[in-house]
């Protein structure tokens, strides 16, 4: 794979511009609606190039030059964060006050709620990309959101934050530009995905390939099972039965499977799941810990938040990249996230999400006990 810091990646222009020195046309602030945005071709990290990269986009709150946050979904989340997946942490005096502050988020390259992905028209052959888009990385998705903060006008982030995926491109957002990012919060990602989820991803990915819509619904089964603590499926389901017969857990992970079928596509997923794959904010950089060293300069600030039971993401590996940003120079915290229901804990746990943003950011004082 070709490394993006050789030679002149996209990305890496004057804010405003786009490579080769074309000024980027300023999109427009629409408060509470997704748009979506042209930006110019893209150059992934493998070397393939995208004709148009589109990215869709929702920024609420204050427009530039107030602080702005950037907010970044998970694998199968959208730019709808204010408005569904992230609604009770941002809006007038939430966590993130839209009072105070902008609160973009953009959803990821290869997803697929108007972002350029497979699903997506390759205006070479007039079809849906498919199983033939382009391998991406988290780099790839970052360097995106860069693209878009330059067609808008943001030159800096207040915060950069995002859970599971989306910490992971959050962590490589602050490393596309070092020196950008204030507030750096990754919840429940690590500084480089871990052989066992790289093992998970693998038996989801093999499934779509073998099964295709099926497989889509196997693998989100898998996947719900990651997701959640074994604690909390005990708790929901124990080994009780539903009408059908079938155990509850069973009729669940059922309905999850068909739900996600009725949004997502399996060639969507396959780009996403193998983005999480090749995340490495190490890798050409010398290692995790060199790399967050490229952020000390200009004193970006890491928040690593881990989940109490986390059996994806666990504790531990973000305990792991607290300990290489505080030696790295970075002022640090590690905050971990008590709750029952395993990874999904910061799509759940308002009341805990809250107090861990307000303590960060510096906003209205919260209580903090019910996190460690």
């Amino acid at each position: 794979m070709t490394s993006i810091d050789g030679g002149a990646p996209e990305g890496r222009t004057p804010h405003g511009t786009r490579p080769g020195g074309e000024a980027a046309e300023m999109a427009a602030f629409s408060a509470g609606v997704v748009t979506s945005t042209a930006l110019g071709s893209f150059t992934t990290s493998s070397g393939e190039t995208l004709p148009e990269l589109v990215v869709a986009w929702r920024h609420d709150g204050l427009p530039p030059p107030a602080p702005q946050v950037l907010v970044v979904h998970a694998l199968t989340g959208s730019a709808n964060a204010a408005g569904d997946w992230w609604e009770p942490l941002i809006g007038p005096g939430k966590a993130l006050d839209t009072e105070k502050v902008g609160v973009l988020c953009s959803n990821l390259l290869g997803g697929r709620y108007g972002t350029t992905g497979a699903e997506t028209i390759d205006p070479r052959t007039g079809r849906p990309w498919g199983p033939d888009f382009p391998v991406l990385d988290t780099r790839d998705q970052a360097r995106a959101i860069s693209r878009l903060a330059d067609a808008v006008g943001i030159a800096r982030w207040k915060a950069v934050i995002g859970g599971s995926l989306g910490g992971m491109v959050a962590l490589e957002v602050a490393l596309d530009r070092p020196g950008t990012v204030e507030h750096l919060v990754a919840i429940a990602a690590p500084g480089a995905t871990g052989p066992m989820a790289i093992a998970w991803n693998h038996i989801q990915i093999r499934l779509l390939d073998l099964l295709g819509d099926e497989g889509l619904r196997l693998a989100r089964q898998l996947a719900m099972t990651t997701y959640r603590s074994e604690r909390d499926f005990a708790e929901r389901f124990g080994r009780r039965s539903a009408e059908d017969g079938r155990f509850e857990v069973v009729s669940y992970l059922e309905h999850q499977g068909f739900k996600l079928l009725e949004r997502f596509g399996p060639d969507v997923y396959r780009t996403l799941a193998h983005a999480m794959d090749l995340h490495d904010i190490g890798r050409d950089r010398g290692g995790v810990g060199p790399a967050l060293a490229l952020l000390a300069p200009g004193r970006t600030r890491l928040l690593a938040v881990g989940i109490e039971g986390d059996v994806l993401y666990g504790p531990q590996q973000v305990r792991e990249l607290a300990h290489e940003s505080r030696a790295a120079g970075l002022v640090t915290t590690y905050r971990e996230i008590r709750s029952t229901k395993g990874h999904d804990a910061f799509l759940v746990e308002w009341d805990q999400m809250t107090a861990i943003l307000r303590e960060e950011l510096g906003g209205r004082s919260a209580d903090a006990s019910a996190v460690r």
